[in-house]
């Protein structure tokens, strides 16, 4: 079982945002899209990243900066260059005091800018999925990261630049997966280069004793799991993996077990029109009232007062509330 590929899959890219940006200096795009996570890279030229709070970032070309959301950011030639643009999810190209910039900048599908050799070429994607499993992956990361060198990335990003201006059938079915791709190799880069910094979960995935619990919590959530018989199936004492779990993980196993079956259900609530009562018993309690009363412990909300808000678009509070807890950059 893939703890990491669990924890992605509450975040994508959804008939995404994504849009490419020319532009001549000096120049500066303010991002007001309000989503929990962004993904920046320069195809060619040079920028910064300017976060909410926190200090300006340098990006070179193919750098991946990774902002977390919903507080909005700037990309721009300098940072001390005022925004002349505002990306918002309904138009790329407006004009930062709200005025549609219309032909202007118009360049083609999915493209703004002053002329298409300027200097600088950004591209842009926007993520959903700031709660359940993709909030507690979140939750891990700084408010801005860079994966430096994307050399690594470069096929991808290759291919991404093929596609984003093309307009053809199923276009944005392969634009969504091109950048899901994107983000999880990003991810796995900066988290293979800042291992220290990686997940507590991430890194316990290697653990002899912490991993093979790991995957069997995850590959069967629903079970009545004790210590004593996640201990059994490890092959380890309960002793042994109590200490072993909570160092390596941050929180004992039945704790971890709790919070991760509130995170599945919160993706199930928010994406499924599944009844609170089956959820409840898909993810390991025994009844809807069981559900509630852990799903409110942690999230502070009902099931169906956190599934009414999705439905009605209110699903960014959960994102919001963890956007503030770390705003540094880390590269």
């Amino acid at each position: 079982m893939d703890v990491l590929a669990e924890s992605l899959g509450g975040i994508q890219a959804r008939g995404a945002l994504f849009r490419q940006a020319v532009m001549d200096p000096p120049w500066a795009l303010r991002f007001d899209v309000g989503v929990p996570l962004t993904l920046v890279t320069m195809l060619r030229g040079r920028a910064w990243a300017v976060p909410a709070e926190g200090e300006p970032v340098p990006l070179g070309p193919r750098d991946i900066a990774l902002v977390r959301g919903p507080a909005p950011f700037t990309v721009a030639d300098d940072p001390a260059t005022p925004p002349g643009y505002r990306v918002t999810a309904a138009d790329h190209c407006a004009r930062a005091d709200g005025t549609e910039a219309g032909a202007e900048l118009f360049r083609g599908v999915r493209t703004c800018g002053v002329r298409p050799d300027a200097p600088a070429l950004l591209l842009a994607g926007a993520f959903d999925g700031g709660s359940g499993a993709g909030g507690r992956l979140l939750r891990t990361l700084p408010g801005l990261l860079v994966v430096r060198d994307g050399a690594v990335l470069g096929p991808t990003l290759d291919l991404v630049a093929a596609e984003v201006a093309t307009d053809r059938p199923g276009q944005q079915v392969v634009l969504d997966r091109l950048l899901d791709l994107t983000l999880v190799s990003a991810l796995r880069a900066w988290f293979d280069r800042h291992p220290a910094d990686a997940p507590p979960w991430y890194r316990a995935m290697e653990d002899p004793v912490a991993g093979p619990a790991l995957a069997l919590l995850h590959g069967d959530p629903a079970r009545p799991w004790t210590v004593a018989a996640l201990a059994a199936e490890a092959g380890v004492s309960r002793a042994t993996l109590g200490r072993r779990f909570t160092e390596r993980v941050g929180e004992p196993p039945m704790a971890y077990l709790a919070r991760w079956r509130i995170a599945m259900a919160a993706d199930l609530l928010r994406e499924t029109d599944a009844t609170v009562g089956s959820i409840a018993r898909r993810v390991g309690y025994a009844d809807a009232f069981a559900l509630s009363v852990a799903f409110k412990r942690l999230y502070g909300t009902r099931p169906s007062e956190y599934r009414a808000a999705a439905a009605g678009g209110r699903g960014w509070s959960e994102a919001t509330r963890y956007a503030s807890e770390s705003s540094q950059p880390w590269v």
